[in-house]
């Protein structure tokens, strides 16, 4: 795991960590194995913006330093890294390729831009990804978020499902991880069906793995963020609806 260099220095959950993965490089190495044990930095992000915020330092200048400093502590606790191998995601050598793979997807038809509901959190000023949301908070800072829909940049990565699920057949991973990538994926075989709005030319949406079952349904439950909120809630009922 590449440290995010956002504090003056390792706490003691980074070198925990680190012993275990030396400890196995180590022995592969007295077993004969050419191993990768690189180290690097994760540079970029939230939590190099925030320090630089809350600190009040240009985010160039404290990422090096601490850089610097997380490379000597390493050093010092005398993991067996091949330093010739460093990256950090902040450098123009590194980033380049990022950029150039983004290129490929986009070029590619997998990157688009899309309009899509997302936890936007003002006081950190950027979108947030479900596992960073805990109990409508940020799960740094405990700042408050709200699902809004924005533009944003997305993989479709959905064009690898079958590809990813086939794959999982085929690594030597134990059965509980495969199955929690299974679930991550979350195929599912079923059909689109269109509801109409009573009293509207518009339409919406649902999937389902039991058609048989929508004979049944009493009411349909939409999003806050969905776009006919606007447009079929009464007028009574729009500020109740604008604060769920």
């Amino acid at each position: 795991m590449f440290p995010y260099p956002s504090g003056v220095g390792l706490h003691a959950g980074h070198p925990e960590g680190y012993t275990a993965t030396d400890i196995v490089c180590r022995m592969k190495r007295m077993q004969g194995y050419n191993v990768l044990h690189p180290m690097g930095f994760d540079s970029f992000g939230l939590p190099a913006e925030q320090y630089a915020i809350q600190t009040g330092n240009h985010p160039d200048g404290f990422t090096k330093h601490n850089i610097e400093v997380f490379t000597k502590q390493l050093k010092m606790l005398g993991f067996s890294y091949d330093w010739t191998k460093e990256v950090s995601t902040c450098d123009p050598d590194f980033y380049k390729w990022t950029q150039w793979i983004f290129k490929q997807l986009f070029e590619d038809g997998l990157a688009k831009c899309v309009e899509m509901p997302v936890n936007w959190c003002e006081e950190l000023g950027t979108v947030l990804a479900n596992d960073e949301v805990v109990d409508g908070k940020s799960e740094r800072g405990g700042y408050p978020v709200v699902r809004k829909n924005m533009r944003q940049w997305v993989i479709d990565i959905v064009k690898y499902a079958d590809r990813l699920l086939e794959g999982l057949d085929e690594i030597d991973w134990p059965e509980s991880t495969k199955e929690m990538q299974r679930n991550w994926i979350g195929k599912s075989i079923g059909a689109h069906v269109d509801f109409k709005v009573a009293g509207h030319e518009e339409s919406f949406t649902v999937f389902t793995t039991r058609c048989d079952t929508l004979f049944g349904a009493t009411y349909c439950v939409l999003a806050p963020e969905h776009r006919l909120i606007d447009m079929i809630t009464t007028e009574d009922k729009k500020d109740r609806s604008r604060s769920v």
